[in-house]
């Protein structure tokens, strides 16, 4: 162990976060070759291929920046695309944050405006009357 004063302390990487409905996610980002796991495992086996696809969509915007960084998600709640939006939104913002420029922020406004500052809509809670929030039981007068 060394003594000396200037011992080399590893930081920790810095934590992003992003929201969908239910689904939260948590990315790290730190430097390295590319590699994006989420929950632990590769995103090239993360299944269903369209919500693998929606979460990926920051990495192919930002191009060439990928191969700068690495990152570690963790996600959960909700379903599995309310999961793909909360892990993008991080995704995006971890790039955003690490490149202190505006291109890629406006690269990823033009792409989709709410990977960034979120998606407000939430369900609708179920109301007396009906089987859900909106239908209710039909009237018959005749």
């Amino acid at each position: 162990m060394p003594t000396s004063a200037k011992a080399q302390v590893k930081k920790p990487p810095k934590l992003y976060s992003g929201a969908r409905k239910t689904a939260r996610a948590t990315a790290a980002i730190s430097p390295g070759a590319g590699r994006i796991r989420v929950n632990g495992t590769p995103v090239e086996l993360w299944e269903p291929e369209p919500a693998r696809l929606h979460l990926l969509a920051p990495v192919y915007v930002v191009g060439e920046l990928r191969e700068k960084f690495d990152l570690d998600v963790s996600v959960a709640g909700g379903g599995f695309m309310g999961q793909a939006d909360a892990a993008a939104m991080a995704i995006a913002r971890a790039y955003v944050d690490q490149v202190r420029g505006n291109e890629i922020r406006e690269r990823l406004n033009a792409y989709n405006k709410y990977l960034l500052s979120g998606d407000p809509r939430q369900a609708e809670p179920k109301k007396f009357g009906g089987p859900g929030a909106r239908r209710k039981r039909q009237k018959s007068y005749r």
